[in-house]
């Protein structure tokens, strides 16, 4: 239930947790200063709890799933006083299998040793490519190792699995490759977002948003992520009901089902020979 001092407190929130909501107080048209004025709030009134102090990492490398981790980098930034790092090997430009180019904000050396949260993207041949590059499975084994929450989307658990982090754990995937999971000793589970223990898993693409949201309530509050979710205006009605394999008909699925088929194959080949490995 939200109290009296929470709605006090939502006007500074909301002017705070986000980076576009510091742009606006901060780009004012020049001799603007009673705009600029009006949007300074009182922060004293804002819960106590509602200030962190937390270190986020979302790994990125070549052929990436881009809406994988923008979606949970939207909820992550919405978080009050959380440092929030785009980290792959260097900081040069990363390409995305869409095509957007992403630059990273830390390589894997100036990327924080303790994290709170370290999340993994999925995608497809860039995955796999991923899990056979020696220095990306090492930083993740290790920041994973020491990580308060370790955390993927879509086939970033495919990743997860390779780094040995998820073995003995329930998780889940995009819905076409979740059974690959025993492959690393993980337990396939469905979900849009699954959680064991530290683990926490979203299945495909736009299971990330529904993942960062939850992740939001965990480090914050309910009422703080009831805030985030308006702000973001998140209300799903898709114009279809074909977002699963529940609903969507059997053409549909079939057609996605063999657009897979090549890439499980050589999914599974890849997992096996890294385990192995």
């Amino acid at each position: 239930m939200i109290t009296r001092r929470q709605i006090a407190a939502a006007s500074a929130m909301l002017a705070a947790m986000h980076p576009l909501h510091r742009a606006l107080g901060q780009t004012a048209p020049a001799g603007a200063a009673d705009a600029k004025a009006k949007s300074t709030h009182d922060m004293s009134s804002m819960p106590a709890d509602w200030m962190g102090h937390e270190q986020i990492a979302l790994l990125i490398y070549p052929s990436f799933t881009v809406l994988d981790m923008v979606g949970p980098h939207y909820m992550f930034t919405s978080l009050i006083g959380a440092t929030v790092h785009v980290v792959a090997k260097t900081t040069a430009p990363v390409t995305s299998d869409a095509g957007l180019t992403i630059v990273p904000t830390k390589s894997f050396e100036d990327c924080p040793r303790d994290l709170d949260v370290i999340c993994v993207p999925g995608g497809t041949d860039g995955t796999l490519a991923a899990m056979q590059d020696e220095e990306t499975m090492r930083f993740l084994a290790d920041r994973g190792s020491r990580a308060r929450y370790v955390t993927s989307v879509c086939t970033g658990s495919l990743l997860l699995g390779a780094a040995g982090l998820l073995e003995g754990y329930k998780a889940t995937s995009h819905w076409a490759t979740r059974d690959l999971l025993p492959i690393f000793g993980a337990i396939p589970t469905e979900g849009r977002v699954v959680r064991d223990r530290n683990r926490i898993t979203g299945g495909g693409v736009t299971a990330g948003i529904d993942f960062g949201l939850s992740m939001v309530g965990d480090l914050r509050d309910r009422p703080y992520a009831e805030a985030v979710q308006l702000l973001a205006e998140y209300a799903p009605a898709p114009p279809y009901d074909s977002g699963s394999p529940a609903s969507a008909s059997t053409d549909t699925r079939t057609l996605i089902e063999d657009m897979f088929v090549d890439f499980l194959k050589n999914a599974r080949a890849t997992g096996e020979g890294v385990r192995r490995r």
